[in-house]
C-alpha cells in the first residue's frame, strides 16, 4: 500500500510541476518608497503592470495594493521610530534594542501576508492569480528586497461526477 500511495504522490507532483512549466513568468510589484527597513519598503508600487491586462482589472489591482500600501503606512513609521531608538542604544545594550525592531518588522510582514492571502481567496484565486510577498535580490545592489509575486496558477479542470 506504501508504494501504491507514493507512486500516487508521484504523479501528481509531476503533473503539477508540468502545468507550472507552461505558466507564465510571475510579475513582480517592487517597492517605490523612499525608506526600506529590513528590506520591506513604505510603498509598492500601484502602476498597473501590462501583463495583467485581461486577468484582472486595474482598478481592483489598485485597490488591493493601496490596502497592502496602508498597513505599510500604518505599521512602518513605527518600526523606523524603534529602528533609530535601537541604533542609538546599540552599543549600551549590546545590540539588544535591536529586537523590538526585528519583531515589529516580522509583524509588518505577517499582517501583509495575511492580507494577501485574504485577497487571494476573496478574489485572485478565481482568477487563476496568487499574490505573495517574497523576498528577491535587488537589481541595483547586493541587498535584498521584499516585492509582492503575482503568480499565474493553473487552470484546474472542474470534475463533475456523472
Amino acid at each position: 500500500f506504501d508504494e501504491i500511495y507514493e507512486e500516487e504522490e508521484d504523479e501528481e507532483r509531476a503533473a503539477e510541476e508540468q502545468l507550472l512549466k507552461y505558466s507564465p513568468d510571475p510579475v513582480v510589484v517592487r517597492g517605490s518608497g523612499h525608506v526600506t527597513v529590513f528590506g520591506l519598503s513604505n510603498k509598492f508600487e500601484s502602476e498597473f503592470p501590462s501583463s495583467l491586462t485581461g486577468k484582472v482589472a486595474p482598478e481592483e489591482f489598485k485597490a488591493s495594493i493601496n490596502r497592502v500600501n496602508g498597513c505599510l503606512k500604518k505599521n512602518l513609521p513605527v518600526n523606523v521610530r524603534w529602528l533609530l531608538c535601537g541604533c542609538l542604544c546599540c552599543c549600551c545594550t549590546l545590540g539588544c534594542s535591536m529586537w523590538p525592531v526585528i519583531c515589529l518588522s516580522k509583524r509588518t510582514r505577517r499582517s501583509i501576508e495575511k492580507l494577501l492571502e485574504w485577497e487571494n481567496n476573496r478574489l485572485y484565486h478565481k482568477l487563476c492569480l496568487h499574490w505573495r510577498l517574497s523576498k528577491r535580490k535587488c537589481e541595483t545592489n547586493n541587498m535584498m528586497e521584499y516585492v509582492i509575486l503575482i503568480e499565474f496558477l493553473p487552470k484546474t479542470p472542474i470534475f463533475r461526477p456523472d
